[in-house]
């Protein structure tokens, strides 16, 4: 089959577009012929290596998809060849405590396919059947894949973890990002009122779009002070921090008193300074969160069959120039999802 993958870690230069060996389907597993794929930040942090990793080489990049049903493990019962389905990327043991819990995304034994597993930048792809959920009716096979990671991940942070509330404030770092877009969408129908943050005006605009009631350019604005000023130096309920190094100060900053800051990445980087007196001083929540459980997966894609969420998709490639769109995603160009169209 042909695949997007890497046969060691460095830069974008070890992307290989080429043939390797189709997966097979085991015990529950369904192999799904690959109609689109989207990309992530997740990506460019699996090329140079992630601490404690160990990848089977050659290893297909990629963790989002959607697709057709093309063969069913021995053992799998919940679909058929034809299917339309999508992906739910994170992959659990099933026994472990958080897993009897139905909290997947605590297992002890978790892992992302694309990140621990082989990916989905291929022609085919295999995943266990309790990952797949059906497309809904109306959603493209494009829309489909670029969905799943970022709304499950949005969905968890800001509703289960976050427990955002109606008529709260919240501030959302890089409204370019697809968490971002996510965080947004999610944010507007729990009724919270919305403040971002960019360098470009034509995703400042977007993000407006989308329901943010104020929206700064951080390259030629005081955030904090902005923030400030348009909540009555009061400060928001809630930030959304998935930035990191370049922001965290920012975000403990505008967080109000006993106020949470919710992150889920650290795509400028993971250490930034702690500054722990902001944290005690104003009684601050600092909230991490990762993926989400699979009642919560399949609670966005109903929302995303109820009309009520979807994804924001920026360009879509063809899966040959996987390269270029991911160095067009490392360029933090898009706002929404960039995607890989397969077949």
């Amino acid at each position: 089959m042909k695949a997007l993958f890497i046969r060691k870690h460095g830069d974008l230069s070890q992307l290989e577009f080429g043939e390797i060996p189709s997966p097979e389907p085991k015990g529950r597993e369904i192999r799904i012929a690959t109609r689109a794929a989207a990309l992530n930040h997740l990506d460019l942090f699996v090329l140079p290596g992630l601490p404690g990793v160990q990848l089977a080489m050659p290893h297909v990049l990629g963790s989002d998809a959607a697709g057709t049903v093309d063969s069913i493990g021995p053992d799998a019962t919940r679909f058929r060849p034809g299917d339309r389905v999508m992906l739910n990327p994170l992959i659990s043991c099933g026994v472990c405590e958080f897993c009897i819990r139905g909290e997947q995304s605590l297992c002890v034994k978790v892992s992302i396919l694309g990140e621990h597993q082989p990916g989905v930048y291929a022609e085919y792809f295999v995943a266990p059947e309790a990952n797949l959920e059906p497309i809904p009716e109306k959603t493209t096979f494009e829309q489909a894949a670029a969905f799943s990671l970022v709304f499950q991940t949005a969905w968890r942070m800001l509703i289960s973890r976050g427990r955002l509330r109606a008529g709260e404030d919240i501030l959302i770092h890089g409204a370019g990002s697809g968490v971002s877009m996510a965080s947004i969408q999610i944010a507007r129908l729990a009724g919270a009122r919305v403040f971002v943050t960019s360098s470009s005006e034509e995703k400042l605009e977007a993000a407006r779009g989308l329901g943010a009631a104020f929206a700064y350019n951080y390259a030629g604005q005081d955030i904090v002070e902005s923030v400030m000023r348009d909540t009555a130096k009061r400060g928001v309920d809630v930030v959304v921090d998935s930035v990191g190094s370049a922001t965290w100060g920012q975000s403990l900053r505008v967080a109000r008193r006993g106020g949470r800051v919710l992150t889920c990445g650290a795509t400028t980087g993971p250490n930034p300074p702690a500054e722990i007196a902001f944290i005690f001083w104003k009684q601050l929540e600092i909230v991490g969160s990762t993926m989400s459980s699979r009642s919560e997966y399949r609670e966005v894609v109903r929302l995303l069959a109820a009309g009520k969420l979807a994804p924001v998709i920026d360009r879509v490639f063809p899966l040959e120039r996987g390269r270029e769109a991911l160095e067009y995603l490392q360029q933090g160009k898009q706002f929404g999802k960039v995607v890989l169209r397969v077949a």
